[in-house]
């Protein structure tokens, strides 16, 4: 039980520094091949904000651990509104731009509902992870759409040039991958070891140890962005990882493991999902509704509050 707890908590630790090291160095890479700074901004948004969960759901997929795969994205999701956004407000209110609820609000109440229907029949197929990729270029096709400030900001993200050979940066992303890969085969071996010794399935490990710790970026993220005094990207985090975590992480267990999944997953852990994504859009609804006016910090209460009441419930469920 030790060694296993060891691992997961290296290999967490290893996943959210390789993970940062691997996306820098490749965007560099690309800058300096002159690759189009659209296509690397988008690039760089969808790793950015998934690349944890992407490399952790398709090893556990690999390895036989449908479980955490499919609980690390369902968990993380509730993680990144419940703990990430709640933890975000403590801090302080997030004042809400007008456009989230034309645009970005219902592309993301649009791929949960998708994700819960495709995994009504209770299985994950290659025909499912194929739409949900479908689904993701067309989420990127309508975010892209007559939105110069989207590509602004996107360019805008790019690392600056460190003034190093193309040859370092491409080392230093191989390097950065292979960590990203030996610390989510580590992370999957000691989650999977810890679901044993405890006699817990893989997917309630998946959706709250794995889940929180492939999180953890998006939380620092959101903090850092706060005390900046960048609110707004703290709402961007959060939609853009939820979008992606659906949309190109979901994906990868259905095409390299298809097959059954567990039925807690959309008879009581989906819903959980789409429960925190319908307060957190009628939340941005309701307060986009008054100009200058924000999210509260009282609202943490309920997210908090109620994050920590599913965690309590899959400590008494199992």
């Amino acid at each position: 039980m030790l060694l296993f707890s060891a691992a997961l908590i290296a290999g967490l630790i290893l996943l959210v520094l390789s993970s940062d090291k691997f996306i820098e160095h490749a965007a560099l890479v690309a800058e300096k091949l002159n690759v189009s700074p659209i296509v690397i901004g988008i690039t760089l948004v969808a790793l950015g904000t998934s690349a944890p969960e992407m490399v952790v759901s398709a090893i556990a997929a690999l390895d036989n651990a449908p479980g955490i795969a499919v609980g690390n994205v369902i968990g993380s999701n509730i993680a990144n509104i419940g703990l990430v956004f709640g933890a975000t407000l403590v801090l302080a209110a997030v004042p809400i731009n007008g456009s989230l609820v034309k645009k970005e609000i219902p592309l993301v109440l649009g791929v949960t509902i998708l994700a819960g229907v495709l995994l009504l029949d209770q299985a994950l197929s290659v025909t499912d992870g194929i739409i949900l990729i479908i689904a993701f270029f067309v989420v990127l096709f309508l975010l892209l759409r007559n939105s110069g400030n989207l590509e602004d900001e996107l360019t805008g993200e790019l690392p600056e040039d460190d003034g190093g050979s193309v040859t370092r940066s491409v080392l230093i992303a191989i390097a950065g991958l292979a960590v990203l890969i030996g610390s989510s085969k580590l992370l999957v071996w000691g989650a999977v070891g810890i679901a044993s010794a405890l006699g817990v399935s893989d997917l309630v490990i998946g959706l709250t140890i794995v889940a929180i710790g492939t999180s953890l970026p998006e939380l620092a993220a959101s903090i850092t962005s706060v005390r900046k005094g960048h609110h707004d990207i703290a709402i961007g985090n959060v939609l853009g990882s939820n979008i992606f975590n659906l949309a190109t992480v979901l994906p990868l267990p259905a095409l390299i493991a298809p097959g059954m999944i567990e039925a807690t997953v959309i008879n009581r852990d989906y819903w959980w999902m789409l429960g925190f994504t319908l307060l957190f859009a009628l939340a941005v609804i309701v307060y986009s509704k008054h100009r200058s006016v924000s999210i509260p910090r009282w609202f943490a209460i309920p997210l908090l509050g109620g994050y920590g009441a599913y965690l309590y419930l899959l400590a008494v469920s199992g």
